[in-house]
């Protein structure tokens, strides 16, 4: 499926320098959008996932993370009935955001980055993080020196 059509079904944009011509990749693995991560579930056992509550996406679909400054949301598409989601992720690390279970690919759009297909399966939506050691000088661990910080893009 092309960037193009994919914006005309869902109702949703990208910025003007992407090209809306572009094949959309539909990857069956491990995936990164900006600071969203896409895990097949089975690669992390030691997260517990809820289904208890899970929703269809909906035709719009469903915005899984938003930047800080409330721009840029990586919003979850899928056709009719393909895909369940839920928030009901707990890990140690607290990074989990999301889950989905999808039967047809679906799709994760973001202003940014454009497009990018996840196959079926199972799925674990984590955000990225960031470590800072103290190895930099003061002025480029922008104070985090010995703190972990989640990126949003």
């Amino acid at each position: 499926m092309q960037l193009a059509e994919l914006l005309s079904r869902t109702g949703l944009d990208v910025l003007s320098h992407l090209s809306r011509s572009v094949t959309v990749p539909v990857i069956d693995g491990l995936q990164a959008q900006g600071d969203l991560i896409v895990i097949p579930a089975g690669f992390v056992p030691q997260i517990r996932m809820s289904w208890f509550g899970a929703r269809d996406v909906p035709p719009g679909g469903v915005e899984l993370v938003r930047g800080v400054a409330g721009n840029n949301p990586h919003t979850l598409v899928a056709d009719p009935g393909t895909c369940q989601w839920t928030r009901g992720v707990h890990d140690s690390q607290r990074l989990g955001v999301a889950a989905f279970v999808n039967t047809a690919p679906v799709y994760l759009i973001h202003p940014e980055h454009g497009g990018t297909g996840v196959a079926p399966g199972t799925w674990v939506v984590r955000r990225q993080r960031e470590s800072f050691n103290g190895s930099m000088g003061p002025s480029e661990n922008f104070g985090f020196a010995g703190r972990t910080v989640l990126v949003a893009d």
